[in-house]
């Protein structure tokens, strides 16, 4: 008998932090990475008519794409196959309880040698807090509960494309420095981006407001820049295709018709053995 593993993200808890987070002051990162991404697209020499676009925040895509799809990061999408030349998967990828299922699920909806771009965040994403939090958290109760989700470094998440069958997979990171008066000040931040702990795990108690305290004081000793405290956000890009017999393949080892010596009129040094 097969065992269903356990869901990393609470579904509920996730839906409702974002219907309570604000969209006027809270989605600062979420109109950034979409800037972006609409700078990386305008670089395609390819005009897109059958866009998809899925995302926790539609308010922020509707404009830009007035005549997209969009489409709700539920673990099952609303996509059919084959009917989109362009799926944007923005900044929900890392609350996903199945990452390649959902990559998958992108692919089988594009059409041959359709694009696929993704913006989620990556590892080094609060990785101040993260480290201050459960610092304060073992000193003041002994022990540590889930609190920030794990998210993957670049190289794992790039490898997730290929696993999901994208050909000419690429990732790229953009690292984000922003700066808070204090942590609390950062926590009601991601309050207001629908950020906070949705992870299944959580502890659903109230936490022990001195953890917090510590956390301030363990923040300031250690990550605090001109009275100020860092606070890192790591966005991965990801783009790859849908495969087609149009796009470029590697040759096979040893079918080249020409050496590389001749190319750069060089001679050749045998290696001794």
């Amino acid at each position: 008998m097969t065992k269903t593993p356990p869901k990393l993200t609470d579904r509920a808890a996730l839906l409702r932090n974002r219907q309570r987070a604000d969209l006027d002051r809270g989605m600062f990162l979420q109109n950034l990475i979409a800037d972006d991404i609409q700078d990386r697209l305008s670089m395609v020499n390819r005009d897109f008519t059958n866009v998809a676009v899925v995302t926790g925040f539609p308010e922020i895509w509707r404009g830009r794409f007035p005549n997209a799809t969009l489409v709700e990061d539920s673990d099952i999408l609303a996509l059919t196959a084959k009917s989109q030349d362009l799926i944007i998967h923005t900044l929900a990828l890392h609350w996903a309880n199945d990452p390649v299922g959902q990559l998958i699920q992108c692919r089988h909806a594009l059409k041959d040698d359709g694009l696929l771009l993704t913006a989620s965040f990556g590892g080094q994403t609060l990785q101040e807090l993260r480290a201050c939090l459960a610092q304060a958290e073992s000193e003041t109760t002994g022990g540590l509960s889930p609190r920030i989700l794990p998210m993957g470094e670049i190289r794992d998440l790039g490898a997730l494309l290929q696993r999901a069958g994208f050909a000419l997979p690429v990732a790229d990171s953009l690292p984000l420095d922003v700066s808070y008066e204090t942590s609390l000040h950062l926590m009601r931040d991601l309050r207001a981006m629908g950020e906070t702990n949705a992870l299944a795990a959580r502890q659903k108690t109230l936490s022990n407001r001195a953890i917090f305290a510590r956390t301030e004081e363990l923040y300031r000793q250690t990550f605090a820049q001109d009275d100020r405290l860092k606070a890192t956000f790591e966005v991965i890009f990801m783009t790859g295709w849908a495969p087609d017999e149009s796009q470029p393949k590697p040759l096979r080892p040893g079918s080249a018709s020409a050496r590389l010596a001749d190319a750069l009129k060089t001679s050749e040094t045998k290696l001794k053995p």
